[in-house]
């Protein structure tokens, strides 16, 4: 009871900033979607690779607002204030909460892993938990360390590769055991929408950043051209999908994620006319959410 307390259930609630899980289970609702015709698929997979999921993204942001919070880097930051910044959590909690997510999300990654593979395929299972330790290990290096990745402008990669592949290719391969070319099609999308809402971020925080010698891509690109990168990811994410629809077309409904592409491209607009990085802080959740929609959208007509 004493220990209940002592626990500000409000401030870790608000570390794991949970207007983030929607954009973060996206793929694992369009790769479990695109297996959903298969013999295999289990109702009980996909809610535990939704858990894995959220369990993975609520550890990077414990891990995010402890890094940038021990290296100063949140003390003047536009958006969402840091709980460690703020000195809300200490860094001592923060990482004994970090330590218990991951622990806590492993466990739920074996539970998924078993239940897709059993006990006889070993060398799936084996590369599974391997991708999971992988996960675990991108979440923390991300901010956290004397080389964090995220300070060295690799942040966008590791968002397509996670937010992107392993979450829309792993997920299908956790029902089907094999994957098809044109899957990485949807997985590019996600990725790319992913990366999008980054640099969304990253374009907020530019100035911030190149105070505390955070080298994002926009830090290195500059305002121009990091807008233009921007147009680039979420136009060639939805080609890239219409292009899948084409190649595997059998009814207009596929097209319905289209609906999902209105926002997208207002936030273009925005983008193009904006003049002051912190009033992008709204576009961050308008592509968050347009990324959420469309996997709905793709995921129930495709």
């Amino acid at each position: 009871m004493y220990f209940c307390k002592k626990i500000n259930f409000k401030a870790w609630i608000s570390a794991a900033r949970l207007r983030t899980l929607p954009l973060s289970v996206s793929g694992i609702i369009v790769g479990s979607s695109l297996a959903i015709n298969h013999l295999f698929w289990k109702s009980s997979i996909f809610w535990l690779a939704i858990l894995t999921t959220v369990g993975f993204q609520v550890l990077s942001n414990f891990a995010n607002d402890y890094g940038d919070g021990v290296k100063g880097t949140d003390h003047n930051r536009e958006g969402e204030k840091r709980l460690v910044a703020l000195g809300v959590i200490s860094p001592k909690q923060m990482k004994r909460g970090i330590l218990i997510t991951a622990i806590v999300t492993m466990i739920i990654a074996i539970i998924l892993i078993y239940n897709a593979f059993g006990s006889e395929d070993f060398l799936h299972s084996l590369l599974f938990f391997i991708l999971g330790i992988a996960s675990i290990i991108a979440a923390l290096k991300y901010t956290i360390g004397e080389h964090a990745y995220g300070y060295y402008g690799l942040g966008d990669i590791f968002v397509f590769l996670f937010f992107g592949l392993l979450s829309v290719l792993g997920s299908y391969y956790l029902f089907v055991h094999q994957l098809e070319w044109n899957l990485l099609l949807p997985a590019s999308t996600i990725g790319l929408f992913s990366i999008a809402v980054l640099n969304l971020n990253n374009m907020r925080d530019v100035k911030n950043d190149a105070l505390h010698h955070k080298k994002t891509l926009v830090v290195s690109l500059g305002s121009s051209k990091s807008k233009v990168y921007h147009y680039i990811l979420i136009c060639l994410a939805m080609v890239l999908t219409m292009v899948y629809s084409v190649i595997n077309y059998h009814s207009i409904s596929q097209l319905t994620y289209i609906i999902a592409f209105i926002p997208l491209i207002i936030n273009l607009v925005t983008v193009y006319k904006n003049k002051e990085p912190k009033l992008l802080d709204s576009e961050l959740k308008k592509v968050a959410l347009s990324t959420f929609l469309f996997a709905l959208l793709f995921g129930f007509f495709h």
